[in-house]
Protein backbone atom coordinates (compact mmCIF):
# COMPACT_ATOMS: atom_id res chain seq x y z
CA UNK A 1 0.00 0.00 0.00
CA UNK A 2 1.51 3.52 -0.75
CA UNK A 3 -0.67 5.55 1.71
CA UNK A 4 -1.93 8.11 -0.68
CA UNK A 5 -5.61 7.74 -1.84
CA UNK A 6 -8.76 7.57 0.06
CA UNK A 7 -9.45 4.86 -3.05
CA UNK A 8 -6.77 2.40 -1.68
CA UNK A 9 -7.56 2.69 1.67
CA UNK A 10 -11.27 1.42 0.13
CA UNK A 11 -10.19 -1.24 -1.66
CA UNK A 12 -8.26 -2.51 1.45
CA UNK A 13 -11.74 -2.26 2.80
CA UNK A 14 -11.60 0.50 5.35
CA UNK A 15 -15.35 2.65 5.85
CA UNK A 16 -16.58 5.39 6.80
CA UNK A 17 -14.54 8.24 5.95
CA UNK A 18 -16.41 10.72 7.88
CA UNK A 19 -15.13 14.26 9.49
CA UNK A 20 -13.80 14.41 12.69
CA UNK A 21 -16.99 17.31 13.16
CA UNK A 22 -19.25 14.92 12.05
CA UNK A 23 -18.03 11.92 14.41
CA UNK A 24 -18.44 14.42 17.04
CA UNK A 25 -21.53 16.06 16.00
CA UNK A 26 -23.17 12.23 15.83
CA UNK A 27 -21.35 11.04 18.96
CA UNK A 28 -19.54 8.09 16.37
CA UNK A 29 -23.56 6.90 15.63
CA UNK A 30 -22.12 5.03 12.56
CA UNK A 31 -18.76 3.71 13.60
CA UNK A 32 -18.84 -0.28 13.66
CA UNK A 33 -19.01 -1.57 16.97
CA UNK A 34 -16.82 -4.40 15.99
CA UNK A 35 -13.07 -4.02 16.99
CA UNK A 36 -10.74 -2.96 13.98
CA UNK A 37 -8.17 -0.81 13.09
CA UNK A 38 -8.91 2.98 12.27
CA UNK A 39 -7.09 5.83 10.16
CA UNK A 40 -6.73 9.45 10.03
CA UNK A 41 -6.77 11.28 6.99
CA UNK A 42 -6.33 14.35 5.83
CA UNK A 43 -7.26 14.71 1.92
CA UNK A 44 -5.82 18.63 1.46
CA UNK A 45 -2.53 18.95 0.02
CA UNK A 46 -1.90 22.41 1.61
CA UNK A 47 0.97 22.86 4.03
CA UNK A 48 -0.05 22.00 8.04
CA UNK A 49 -1.16 24.74 10.09
CA UNK A 50 0.03 23.88 14.09
CA UNK A 51 -1.61 25.50 16.88
CA UNK A 52 -0.63 25.80 20.30
CA UNK A 53 -1.75 24.54 22.96
CA UNK A 54 -3.20 21.53 22.02
CA UNK A 55 -7.13 21.18 21.83
CA UNK A 56 -7.24 17.79 23.53
CA UNK A 57 -7.60 17.18 27.06
CA UNK A 58 -4.90 16.42 29.91
CA UNK A 59 -5.59 12.84 31.20
CA UNK A 60 -3.61 12.57 34.47
CA UNK A 61 -2.95 15.99 34.52
CA UNK A 62 -0.34 15.67 31.45
CA UNK A 63 0.11 18.04 29.00
CA UNK A 64 -0.59 16.65 25.65
CA UNK A 65 1.18 20.23 24.00
CA UNK A 66 4.18 19.89 21.97
CA UNK A 67 6.18 22.61 20.17
CA UNK A 68 5.85 22.69 17.08
CA UNK A 69 8.67 22.20 15.88
CA UNK A 70 8.50 18.72 16.89
CA UNK A 71 5.20 18.79 14.74
CA UNK A 72 7.33 19.94 11.73
CA UNK A 73 9.75 16.94 12.38
CA UNK A 74 6.74 14.19 12.31
CA UNK A 75 5.25 15.87 10.00
CA UNK A 76 5.16 13.05 6.84
CA UNK A 77 4.66 14.99 2.89
CA UNK A 78 2.49 13.59 0.79
CA UNK A 79 1.09 11.03 3.06
CA UNK A 80 -2.64 11.15 3.59
CA UNK A 81 -2.49 8.98 6.72
CA UNK A 82 -1.85 11.11 9.71
CA UNK A 83 -2.18 8.11 12.48
CA UNK A 84 -3.03 4.51 12.81
CA UNK A 85 -5.01 3.05 15.54
CA UNK A 86 -6.64 0.02 16.88
CA UNK A 87 -9.66 -1.16 19.38
CA UNK A 88 -9.81 -4.18 21.21
CA UNK A 89 -8.77 -7.48 20.77
CA UNK A 90 -9.82 -11.21 21.50
CA UNK A 91 -9.62 -10.59 25.47
CA UNK A 92 -10.56 -6.32 25.22
CA UNK A 93 -14.04 -6.06 23.96
CA UNK A 94 -13.88 -2.29 23.20
CA UNK A 95 -15.08 -1.42 19.98
CA UNK A 96 -14.34 1.28 17.22
CA UNK A 97 -17.11 3.06 18.55
CA UNK A 98 -16.23 3.25 22.09
CA UNK A 99 -12.68 4.02 21.05
CA UNK A 100 -13.23 6.71 18.50
CA UNK A 101 -15.79 8.72 20.76
CA UNK A 102 -13.01 8.42 23.46
CA UNK A 103 -10.24 9.68 20.58
CA UNK A 104 -13.13 12.51 20.40
CA UNK A 105 -13.31 13.20 23.24
CA UNK A 106 -9.90 13.67 23.85
CA UNK A 107 -9.80 15.97 21.48
CA UNK A 108 -12.56 18.29 22.54
CA UNK A 109 -11.06 18.97 25.98
CA UNK A 110 -11.67 16.57 28.15
CA UNK A 111 -9.12 14.33 30.42
CA UNK A 112 -10.11 11.22 27.91
CA UNK A 113 -7.06 8.13 28.41
CA UNK A 114 -6.28 8.41 24.60
CA UNK A 115 -2.76 9.73 25.05
CA UNK A 116 -1.83 7.48 21.26
CA UNK A 117 -2.70 10.42 18.11
CA UNK A 118 -2.57 13.25 20.87
CA UNK A 119 -0.39 15.10 17.70
CA UNK A 120 -3.44 15.61 15.59
CA UNK A 121 -5.28 17.50 17.99
CA UNK A 122 -2.71 20.44 17.26
CA UNK A 123 -3.27 20.78 13.73
CA UNK A 124 -5.95 23.60 12.87
CA UNK A 125 -7.84 21.94 10.56
CA UNK A 126 -8.29 19.16 13.09
CA UNK A 127 -12.14 19.18 12.59
CA UNK A 128 -11.78 18.96 8.94
CA UNK A 129 -9.95 15.50 9.24
CA UNK A 130 -11.81 11.98 8.28
CA UNK A 131 -11.82 9.11 10.29
CA UNK A 132 -11.82 5.86 8.53
CA UNK A 133 -12.33 2.18 10.01
CA UNK A 134 -12.14 -1.54 9.21
CA UNK A 135 -13.28 -3.88 11.09
CA UNK A 136 -10.90 -6.79 11.56
CA UNK A 137 -12.62 -10.17 12.46
CA UNK A 138 -10.74 -12.43 11.48
CA UNK A 139 -6.90 -10.93 12.54
CA UNK A 140 -6.05 -9.30 16.32
CA UNK A 141 -6.37 -5.38 15.51
CA UNK A 142 -2.87 -4.95 17.56
CA UNK A 143 -1.30 -7.28 14.29
CA UNK A 144 -3.17 -5.59 11.71
CA UNK A 145 -2.01 -1.80 12.58
CA UNK A 146 1.62 -3.07 13.62
CA UNK A 147 1.62 -4.28 9.82
CA UNK A 148 0.15 -1.00 8.52
CA UNK A 149 2.74 1.09 10.57
CA UNK A 150 5.50 -1.25 8.98
CA UNK A 151 4.45 -0.98 5.35
CA UNK A 152 3.77 2.48 5.88
CA UNK A 153 7.01 2.94 7.37
CA UNK A 154 8.44 1.06 3.78
CA UNK A 155 7.21 3.53 1.78
CA UNK A 156 7.95 7.42 4.04
CA UNK A 157 11.08 6.56 5.83
CA UNK A 158 9.13 7.20 9.32
CA UNK A 159 6.02 6.60 10.84
CA UNK A 160 2.72 8.10 10.49
CA UNK A 161 2.74 11.49 11.85
CA UNK A 162 0.43 11.16 15.28
CA UNK A 163 2.29 7.63 15.32
CA UNK A 164 4.91 8.13 18.16
CA UNK A 165 5.68 4.25 18.51
CA UNK A 166 5.34 1.05 16.35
Amino acid sequence: MVFSSTTELVVQGFEGFESIASLIQSNCKRVSEKRGVYCVIRTTISAPQFIHPSNAGQFKQKNPTVSVERLKKHWVESAIILYIGKSGSTTNKRTLKKRLCEFMNFGNGQPVGHWGGRFIWQLADSNNLQICWKPTLDEEPIDVERRLIIEFKEVYGKRPFANLRS
